[in-house]
C-alpha cells in the first residue's frame, strides 16, 4: 500500500502542486484562486480527449432510451430484457461500458488535484516543492481581493451546487412523449430525477465544510463539463450517427 501512495505522489500530486506553484509565481498579481483556475482549466483541456468520450457514451445511451423502455414494457422477465437491450446496443454499436474506463482514468487525477486545492488548509504542502521551484514568501489566499480560500465560503458553495443541478439536468435523458402523457416513470427514471436534487444538495454540504478552494476548484470544472456537454454533439456527433439512433 506504501508502494500506491509513493507512487501517486511522485507520478501526480507533487507534479500538479509545483505547476500550481510555479503559476502562482509567474501571475502579475499573485492570486492563488486565479492558479488554481488556470491549472484546473490546463487539467480539464487535457483530459478533454477522455472526458469527451465519456459524453457521447453516455449521449448515445440517452438516445436509445426509448427503445429501452419499450423492450422493458415488452419484455417482463429481467434476463429477456437485459439480453435484448444488448442486442439494441450492438446493433447500434453503443458500448454502454465505454463512458466508465474515461472516469475510471481520471479519477486518480483528480483526487491529487483535490489534494493539491488543500493547500489552504496545510501549508506544509510547500516542503515538496522541486529544488527549482521557488518558494513564495507568503501566499495570497484572497481570491480576486473578495473570497479567503482558506476558509469555507457559503457563496462558491452555493455557486458549485448550482451548476451541479444544470450539470445534472443535461445530463439526464429527456422524458419521451408516451411519459409525458401517462405522468407515470418507471424506477430507474424516478431515481434520476431524485439525483438531480441530491447530488446538488450533497455538493453544497461537503462543499460547506471545505476551504473555498476546494469549492472554487469544483466550481471550475462543473463549468468546464457543462460547455462541454453543451458542444460536444456539435463538434463530435455527425448526422448520420443522430439519424441512425434516432430512427
Amino acid at each position: 500500500m506504501s508502494f500506491i501512495f509513493t507512487l501517486f505522489n511522485q507520478v501526480l500530486f507533487y507534479p500538479l502542486l509545483n505547476v500550481l506553484i510555479l503559476i502562482y509565481n509567474f501571475l502579475p498579481y499573485q492570486d492563488l484562486g486565479v492558479a488554481i483556475i488556470i491549472l484546473t482549466v490546463l487539467i480539464r483541456f487535457l483530459l478533454y480527449p477522455l472526458s469527451k468520450k465519456s459524453i457521447q457514451s453516455q449521449q448515445a445511451i440517452n438516445k436509445l432510451q426509448p427503445k429501452i423502455k419499450e423492450i422493458q414494457k415488452k419484455f417482463k422477465k429481467k434476463e429477456d430484457q437485459a439480453r435484448e437491450t444488448m442486442l439494441l446496443y450492438q446493433k447500434y454499436k453503443v458500448n454502454p461500458m465505454a463512458g466508465c474506463l474515461p472516469i475510471l482514468v481520471q479519477l486518480p487525477v483528480l483526487i491529487a488535484l483535490f489534494q493539491v486545492f488543500s493547500i489552504g488548509s496545510n501549508l506544509n504542502q510547500l516542503d515538496y516543492l522541486y529544488n527549482f521551484v521557488q518558494r513564495p514568501e507568503v501566499i495570497n489566499f484572497m481570491f480576486l481581493g473578495i473570497i479567503d480560500l482558506s476558509r469555507r465560503s457559503i457563496i462558491l458553495s452555493v455557486l458549485a451546487g448550482f451548476l451541479q443541478f444544470i450539470q445534472s439536468k443535461m445530463i439526464l435523458p429527456k422524458k419521451n412523449s408516451a411519459q409525458n402523457t401517462s405522468g407515470k416513470m418507471d424506477f430507474s427514471s424516478i431515481m434520476n430525477q431524485q439525483m438531480i436534487y441530491f447530488m446538488p444538495i450533497f455538493t453544497i454540504f461537503i462543499a460547506l465544510n471545505l476551504p473555498a478552494a476546494l469549492p472554487l476548484y469544483w466550481l471550475v470544472i462543473t463549468l468546464f463539463g457543462i460547455i462541454q456537454q453543451r458542444f460536444t454533439p456539435f463538434l463530435n456527433n455527425s448526422r448520420q450517427e443522430q439519424k441512425s439512433l434516432s430512427g
